[in-house]
């Protein structure tokens, strides 16, 4: 079979926030972002300042809603989580639908802005643009995440290839040999014993020496 023909599923991150008008709804809101599909790996309850506010929003620096932004963002508590899914980036803006709750009730009337945000302002959500600003944006918020890269198509390959594929050969070549009566739980324990990642142990024969 094509190769091309396997769908390719990468686990995306991204940054949600719950904005102070939308804090008393955080429960419904959890609830719809669980039935997403999303998985929630970091959340915390804080209320920043306006001077990380400002810091948060560094992009939006200059603009005429910058001010009453910081303002808004500092009135009161918000609860920031880390959301992972494939596709989490995307999946999760196109949920919460557009900036302006008002005109999101009229084009997206099932996103999540229209059903809990009340303006342009008072959103109730916010949802990292890119990749790039959702690194930034969690490790602003979650200071201690580690964000690894993926590994490329190419060292996906080749780890499959060296470590997966020969050990499932041997493992399934072993269940048609032994034939056991629950071979699930057989074949789970011979993976545990021939884990390819298992540091090796050389015996050595040691002569003693005289004291």
């Amino acid at each position: 079979m094509d190769k091309t023909s396997y769908p390719r599923i990468y686990v995306e991150r991204t940054l949600a926030l719950i904005k102070p008008d939308a804090i008393h709804k955080a429960e419904e809101i959890e609830d719809d972002i669980l039935k997403s599909g999303f998985t929630i790996l970091q959340k915390r309850k804080l209320q920043l300042s306006p001077e990380q506010c400002s810091d948060f929003y560094a992009d939006q620096y200059g603009k005429h809603f910058f001010p009453s932004l910081t303002a808004f963002m500092s009135s009161g508590p918000i609860i920031a989580m880390t959301l992972a899914r494939n596709d989490a980036i995307t999946h999760w803006k196109f949920i919460i639908g557009p900036v302006n709750s008002i005109r999101a009730r009229e084009t997206h009337p099932d996103s999540l802005r229209a059903k809990y945000g009340i303006s342009e302002l008072q959103n109730a959500l916010h949802g990292s643009k890119s990749f790039h600003a959702a690194v930034r944006e969690i490790k602003f918020m979650f200071p201690n995440s580690v964000i690894e890269p993926f590994p490329s198509r190419e060292a996906t390959e080749e780890y499959l290839s060296r470590h997966v594929r020969p050990t499932l050969l041997r493992g399934l070549t072993e269940v048609c040999k032994h034939k056991p009566l629950n071979p699930c739980i057989w074949l789970a324990d011979w993976f545990i014993k021939n884990n390819p990642n298992m540091p090796q142990i050389c015996e050595e024969n040691f002569v003693e020496e005289p004291e």
